[in-house]
């Protein structure tokens, strides 16, 4: 039942619009691929390892296929034509001796063509099974563990740059109440074009998301979850230029959740945006497989835009981010979309219109788990008045129901926090939901009220935004500066030189199964 007394035909145009408004960028993703798509297809075919350099062997491989016969015809064909003229069955093999310079690639055509296809399409479906095997283990072991008693979900962030440290951190969290563990991506990650190898030690605010740091966490995370009674969900990040390479690692190591924002990459790392919505298609048809719960990030929009007056801007990203998770085979279960306690707290009534806010994202989305982030651009050092805002932000939460909850911290933007900070943060949840875990069905707003108009008001200028945005296009409104005030231009960023339009006879194993065409 609506809280907010909603104009349901108002909900179903704002829908409409945002299909029409990401059609094209959609139709744009099934024409292009990019360098991470097509090492994201080596990597379920098996290539591994690094070179003494620290680069990985698929980087080498795609690299040496598109020296000698461009990107557009995607990488599967020209690799397994070449394995078997060759006779190298070992895809890793095959990389170093073209890093040698020993193997040279071509297009294969007639009966080499079918047999490379044939082969392409086995390698390939055989990475895929394995991430249905740990799709199917997550759903033992939380048959086994069971599930957090009670929404929304704590998310905490470790982020040493150590990930032996970060375990350590990251069981303790789950011990104080923590559901959801986010290892933070070390600073600049997201601007490589290869995805580092092995374990890593060092990082600057964060740890190097490797497929090997995804092992030991979730390893470790299994290990609390059996001592604490409760599965312990992992996150990790799949944006920048290897989204699709990271989308895939996690499903292999069985993450539970990603950040995965259509936008985030160009607005606020400038990556090209044909290269952002080509890598994130399939990047979440990877996670719809996987059983992965996105994290959209629009609660990055209002660290740089006014969280009030912007604020249909985040609807509008919302209903965005729905549709292209909607294309890519994601269901509601896993749409974690985000929204952020972020108004100025001097802001006469900036409790009300935030819970406003919160709530208008909870009914455009009622089957959603959504993601509330908590306060960080007002915050100023003061750890009291800090612990106090991030009460109200718990309880904002508790009362507009959200699903996942990320615990924000007295010492943000001043100093990474301790584990005591962690601990008072944490205690502050866990009043908040032991208080009020109910508060939701006793919460209505008065009807015509200030919270109902404002929530009315948001939803009409995101209607009116995405009107324009159809008429402009997406691609234009994001170079207008529509979103979080950046203008990021199609033909300008980085990575664009990693992006290729198909050609006739392109081929692509992993999405001919993911979406079931053949």
């Amino acid at each position: 039942m609506s809280k907010l007394d909603l104009d349901r035909q108002l909900v179903r145009r704002a829908r409409q619009l945002a299909r029409r408004a990401g059609r094209p960028v959609v139709e744009l993703a099934r024409s292009h691929t990019t360098v991470s798509v097509e090492r994201a297809v080596l990597r379920l075919a098996g290539v591994a390892g690094a070179d003494p350099d620290g680069i990985p062997w698929v980087n080498r491989l795609v690299d040496a296929v598109v020296a000698d016969v461009g990107l557009g015809h995607g990488v599967a064909l020209p690799v397994f034509a070449a394995a078997a003229s060759s006779g190298v069955d070992d895809l890793t093999l095959l990389a170093q001796k073209a890093a040698a310079g020993s193997v040279h690639f071509e297009v294969p055509t007639g009966r080499a063509a079918t047999a490379a296809r044939r082969a392409a399409r086995r390698s390939v479906a055989a990475g895929i099974r394995r991430i249905d095997r740990r799709r199917a283990e997550r759903e033992r072991l939380i048959r086994r563990h069971g599930d957090p008693k009670q929404r929304p979900w704590i998310y905490l962030i470790v982020a040493t740059g150590d990930i032996y440290e970060d375990i350590r951190q990251a069981q303790a969290a789950a011990r104080e109440g923590a559901d959801v563990i986010a290892v933070i991506r070390s600073t600049g990650q997201s601007l490589l074009d290869y995805v580092p190898e092995g374990a890593t030690r060092e990082g600057f605010a964060g740890t190097y998301a490797t497929q090997e740091n995804f092992r030991l966490m979730r390893a470790a995370l299994d290990e609390v979850s059996a001592e604490v009674g409760r599965y312990v969900r992992l996150t990790n990040y799949a944006s920048g230029l290897c989204m699709p390479e990271i989308a895939t690692l996690a499903g292999l190591e069985r993450l539970d959740m990603m950040l995965n924002d259509s936008m985030y990459g160009i607005l606020f790392r400038d990556i090209n945006p044909i290269r952002t919505f080509v890598d994130q298609r399939f990047s979440r048809q990877i996670h719809a497989r996987a059983g992965i719960i996105i994290n959209t990030g629009e609660d990055n929009y209002l660290t740089t835009a006014d969280a009030v007056e912007a604020a249909h801007t985040v609807t509008v990203s919302q209903l965005l981010n729905e549709y292209f998770a909607h294309e890519a085979g994601l269901a509601d279960w896993q749409l974690g979309l985000g929204h952020a306690f972020e108004i100025n707290p001097d802001l006469p009534e900036s409790f009300r219109l935030e819970l406003a806010h919160a709530l208008l994202a909870r009914e455009l989305f009622p089957r959603a788990p959504l993601k509330w982030m908590p306060p960080t651009r007002h915050m100023t050092g003061d750890v009291f008045r800090g612990n106090l805002l991030d009460g109200f932000f718990n309880l904002a939460g508790v009362l507009t129901g959200q699903g996942i909850l990320l615990v924000g911290m007295m010492t943000e933007a001043v100093a990474t926090p301790w584990l005591s900070d962690r601990d008072i943060a944490l205690q502050n949840v866990r009043y908040v939901l032991n208080a009020c875990s109910g508060l939701h069905e006793d919460f209505v707003p008065k009807p015509g009220g200030f919270i109902q108009r404002r929530a009315a008001t948001v939803l009409a200028e995101a209607v009116q935004l995405l009107e324009r945005i159809v008429d402009e296009g997406l691609l234009n409104a994001i170079a207008a500066g529509t979103f979080g005030i950046m203008k990021r231009p199609p033909d300008r960023g980085r990575g664009l030189d990693g992006v290729a339009r198909h050609e006739p006879d392109y081929y692509n194993p992993a999405t001919e199964i993911l979406e079931g065409t053949q």
